[in-house]
């Protein structure tokens, strides 16, 4: 049924360029820039701040101070994630 009910020819905005930006029949070897790789580990690790730091906030009476300690701990990880990728230069795009 598909088959009978497809439009056979495209609308060229259809079969353009999408999201990533490059076009979407080019060659699947092409190398990417490494800020593209090192963007998306900044936005994983605010991503898991995020999500980690609201139930924290809400429970932050019952976590003690072993639950403190641990997120300092972990605030401290991020914290060294993001300084590699400020010395990277993925937060300059020329």
């Amino acid at each position: 049924m598909p088959f009978v009910v497809a439009v056979r020819k495209p609308d060229p905005e259809k079969v353009s360029a999408y999201e990533c930006g490059f076009d979407a029949f080019d060659d699947a070897r092409m190398k990417f820039d490494v800020r593209f790789y090192l963007v998306s580990l900044l936005f994983i690790i605010f991503d898991l701040e995020v999500a980690f730091l609201f139930p924290w906030a809400i429970a932050f009476d019952e976590v003690g101070a072993l639950g403190f300690w641990a997120m300092i701990v972990f605030l401290a990880v991020l914290t060294i994630g993001f300084i590699y990728e400020w010395r990277k230069g993925a937060l300059e795009w020329d």
